[in-house]
């Protein structure tokens, strides 16, 4: 399993519940690109259309050798793949208040497929931020101490 891109963000704003792996619908051009590392999950999110889930705003810039180069398809809504199971899962933890779909990691798993970790989270609040800030600094300080004496 080789990682490719980890949103860092996602593990700090959201409380993670659950995760699952998914595929997802790509390009050939779009597959290169992942695989040379031009890709960013940073600020997207998954959400439902229409009984599919689709991957909003992840940022895979285009491939610098491929034919035809579009902008606009940076961007694009990509489809998620997953069974009809694991859809109706997701929808009803979604449809709860305050629950989230969020890419967490991209990765290309042992057979060459790239995949997403998708995880269901809940927004933390400021407080729940700031504590993790401060019991990380305090550790990093204990670890000092105990560095130095030594």
């Amino acid at each position: 399993m080789k990682d490719i891109a980890t949103n860092k963000k996602g593990y700090f704003d959201y409380s993670i519940l659950e995760e699952i792996e998914v595929g997802i619908v790509l390009t050939g051009d779009e597959v290169k690109s992942i695989r040379s590392g031009h890709v960013s999950l940073k600020e997207s999110y998954a959400t439902v259309r229409g009984g599919e889930i689709f991957l909003i705003n992840c940022n895979i810039s285009p491939y610098s050798h491929a034919y035809e180069k579009k902008d606009d398809a940076a961007r694009r809504s990509r489809k998620l793949l997953l069974s009809k199971k694991e859809i109706n899962k997701l929808i009803g933890a979604v449809s709860r208040k305050g629950l989230t779909l969020i890419p967490l990691k991209m990765y290309i798993n042992s057979r060459g497929y790239i995949k997403i970790k998708l995880g269901i989270g809940k927004h933390k609040k400021a407080e729940g931020k700031k504590q993790i800030i401060k019991e990380r600094d305090i550790k990093r300080e204990m670890e000092r101490e105990i560095k130095s004496r030594k």
